[in-house]
């Protein structure tokens, strides 16, 4: 089912018992991130804290926490329906690259039918505060040496200067003070390009910061789309349904209007200010950077809104789910540009960015490699560090079974291959920022045109008629 908003989508997780209320006052200051980590660590329920210290607002987390809660947020059993809804709308007429395919894709008429829809007014916007205050929300402080507290779920909207084509992603915020805070976002990201565009010119940016949209939308801003592309377009694909959207109050924007506050403001052409350190999702703590400072105008709101936040940190945690989504769903789009792909795994450990392991039908010496180099070019995988390609019988979903077969296929002098390119903005491992090395490992059965000379061994498999035969009579023996 599709969401109208994201208390429809808490009261729809209650309904089916996944979902705790707790009434007892909690902190936001570190105790909400303990709470949560543990709830995350142990596949508990999502949380709604109704009594927040020093907010009068309830408090929503937890609310990607396992596979299933994702899958049921996005309205499917399984992630791989969304890819398969996806595969059958790919255009027949064959064209030359990834990023044309998901253009057509999105030209399509079942495609348009899904853009947002203006409406003159909406729930979001039932209470206007000017110069509002954002001290009054539940911002959480996650973790010790966090520099403050940060909106950790916001879904920032912006606009293209030359083009006013609409924008969304999901940037930390950090606040400073009641009417100012810090937008976070790294410089291969869209908001970052429009931000330049507006700093060209000489000129503030309106931005809307919006916290609080059904599960879709939420999920949306975070999709890795192609340059262009509209997510909230994405987000109605995935509602079945266009989102509705109204015009900002202060600012030229349309946002959502169901959303639960919307934080309207500008970001300062000339004005940044230190932020960070931030305990990021990669595990550690990002450095201490200039970011530009955002000046409150407004916050609207629902009359009676909910706070949504997540917390990320040293992996699992909320969202690892998330990224396992878009690992599913756009795995169809990633085998278009590359066919011989069977599948890929982002294990969690890997934080989405440093490692991606990849099965691949092995069809001519060195293929391994280009598989690698073709995925280094594509979109966001140019930020991947490590990529380890096994051939099609091994199941890349499980890391042991992987790690048994790389570690005992490769020869490091033959199979390892290294080269340079971008690297994510968190990557702390690299002499420089935003640029380094990266791996590949080629851990496929070697043929003789590779080097290999020797026999390449047989993995032990036990017979198939006798696995079958136990299959029957497992009962039979008293297991």
């Amino acid at each position: 089912m599709a969401f109208n908003d994201l208390q429809q989508y808490i009261e729809a997780l209650e309904s089916r018992h996944d979902l705790k209320r707790i009434t007892a006052q909690v902190d936001p200051v570190l105790e909400v991130t303990e709470i949560a980590h543990r709830m995350v660590t142990c596949g508990g329920p999502a949380l709604l804290f109704e009594n927040v210290q020093d907010s009068g607002y309830p408090l929503a987390i937890n609310l990607f926490g396992t596979i299933e809660r994702t899958c049921f947020a996005l309205g499917v059993q399984k992630l791989d329906e969304i890819a398969d809804r996806i595969l059958a709308m790919i255009p027949l007429p064959p064209v030359s690259s990834f990023t044309e395919k998901v253009k057509l894709l999105w030209q399509l008429k079942d495609i348009k039918n899904f853009q947002p829809k203006a409406v003159r007014s909406g729930s979001s916007q039932e209470v206007v505060e000017q110069n509002g205050d954002l001290k009054t929300l539940p911002v959480l402080k996650c973790w010790p040496k966090d520099a403050g507290r940060f909106i950790t779920l916001p879904l920032v909207f912006t606009k293209n200067p030359d083009t006013s084509q609409q924008n969304v992603g999901m940037y930390r915020i950090q606040i400073l003070d009641e009417h100012h805070a810090l937008m976070h976002w790294h410089i291969h990201h869209d908001g970052a390009l429009h931000y330049r565009m507006h700093k060209d010119k000489g000129r503030d940016m309106d931005i809307a910061i919006v916290l609080g949209c059904d599960p879709a939308t939420i999920y949306a801003a975070t999709a890795p789309l192609p340059p262009g592309l509209d997510e909230m377009i994405f987000s109605g694909f995935l509602r079945n349904s266009p989102v509705p959207v109204v015009k900002g109050k202060t600012v030229d924007l349309m946002v959502p209007a169901n959303a639960e506050f919307i934080i309207e403001g500008t970001v300062s052409a000339t004005e940044t200010r230190l932020e960070g350190p931030f305990g990021d999702h990669t595990g550690f703590y990002s450095d201490i950077e200039e970011y530009p400072v955002v000046k409150v105008k407004a916050i609207t709101r629902k009359d009676k809104p909910v706070y949504p936040a997540t917390i990320v940190g040293r992996p699992p945690m909320e969202d690892s789910f998330l990224g396992k989504a878009t690992e599913r769903i756009f795995l169809p789009l990633i085998k278009l540009q590359i066919p011989e792909i069977r599948d890929i795994h982002f294990p969690c450990e890997g934080v989405f960015h440093n490692c991606v392991l990849v099965s691949i039908k092995k069809e001519y010496p060195g293929q391994a490699r280009k598989v690698a180099s073709s995925l280094w070019g594509m979109g966001q995988m140019m930020f991947t560090k490590l990529i380890i390609i096994v051939d099609e019988d091994v199941d890349v979903q499980n890391c042991s079974e992987t790690a048994w077969v790389v570690f005992s296929n490769i020869d490091p002098e033959r199979d390892i291959f290294l080269t340079k390119g971008p690297l994510d903005v968190l990557d702390h491992s690299s002499a420089e920022p935003l640029y380094g090395s990266k791996a590949g490992l080629d851990a496929t059965r070697k043929w003789k045109e590779e080097g290999h000379k020797r026999t390449w061994p047989e993995k032990i498999e036990m017979d198939s008629a006798i696995k079958q035969l136990v299959t029957q009579r497992w009962k039979e023996y008293g297991f």
